[in-house]
């Protein structure tokens, strides 16, 4: 298995990681919250990680809540990365809206849509997001001249990522907002005869549709990316692209379920995030890339 390449993430570092915690900048604030990978022992002073703007503390096992150091800090802020700005907004299930992680995903995006370009000439290639959450990938996509198709099940991921748009300079027709469930969408997407020449999947081990449809990933998966496989364009280049986080699965049976897609090759690896002077690296889950030949 593969260690994908992390190209930075302006406004973002990884200071500290251990004893099952990260210590992480993003942008004027430090942040320290729980992460099961980093089963080691950190680095920096634990007055470092006690000076932290923001601290979570877990309240059960379905969240918890933020201590601010200051009274008078904000609840949130914006965050420039490359052309584009991002609110971050620490939330009560430890995320802040922003998945750094994801970088190597993002740049992979913007290099397929360059060798796209010999293929389309002035077509602009068309890229569905699906789980797109508060739209990091979908922005950036737009930015870099993909027309975007970002579906989410939760309204308030669509509302968060549509404020994103407003700050980033997105252009009008960039972007297309689906609130649906991303099984239901792909599957009558496929019976329209519509396609796509890329896709990307984040799903979560768990979640609900709009209309309280349930989504497994182990039930669910296999099904969806099927119906997936069916709506890639034939052309050269196009492809899909699989991560998750905290899943429980194996990355080869990632790539099992991709090796059934006819025409293409399959890179599979993990995602990560280097700390301090980069010599230590903070595991952040699982991704496979298919890209028909």
């Amino acid at each position: 298995m593969d260690s994908f390449d992390f190209p930075g993430v302006d406004g973002y570092q990884l200071l500290d990681s251990g004893y099952a915690e990260k210590l992480e900048r993003f942008g004027s604030f430090v942040l320290r919250r729980p992460d099961p990978q980093a089963l080691w022992r950190p680095r920096l002073p634990e007055s470092e990680w006690n000076d932290a703007d923001f601290s979570f503390v877990r309240e059960d096992d379905r969240g918890g809540k933020w201590r601010k150091k200051r009274s008078n800090q904000p609840i949130e802020w914006q965050m420039e990365v490359g052309a584009a700005s991002f609110r971050i907004h620490p939330t009560p299930f430890k995320h802040v809206g922003l998945f750094p992680e994801q970088a190597s995903n993002w740049a992979w995006v913007e290099e397929r849509r360059t060798q796209l370009e010999l293929q389309l000439g002035t077509e602009r290639p068309k890229l569905l997001n699906l789980f797109g959450y508060t739209g990091a990938a979908s922005i950036l996509a737009a930015k870099a001249g993909w027309y975007v198709t970002h579906l989410d099940a939760s309204k308030a991921a669509l509302d968060w990522a549509n404020g994103n748009v407003q700050t980033s300079d997105v252009p009008s027709d960039g972007i297309r907002w689906v609130l649906e469930d991303a099984l239901k969408f792909v599957e009558r997407e496929v019976r329209r005869g519509n396609q796509y020449h890329g896709i990307l999947l984040d799903p979560p081990h768990y979640g609900r549709g709009p209309k309280g449809e349930k989504w497994q990933f182990q039930d669910g998966i296999a099904r969806l990316l099927e119906a997936c496989h069916q709506l890639l364009e034939p052309t050269p280049g196009s492809f899909l692209v699989l991560s998750t986080y905290a899943i429980g699965f194996s990355p080869m049976a990632f790539e099992n379920m991709l090796n059934e897609f006819e025409g293409g090759e399959v890179h599979s690896g993990e995602l990560w995030l280097p700390e301090g002077d980069g010599k230590r690296r903070l595991p952040c889950g699982f991704c496979s890339r298919w890209k028909r030949l």
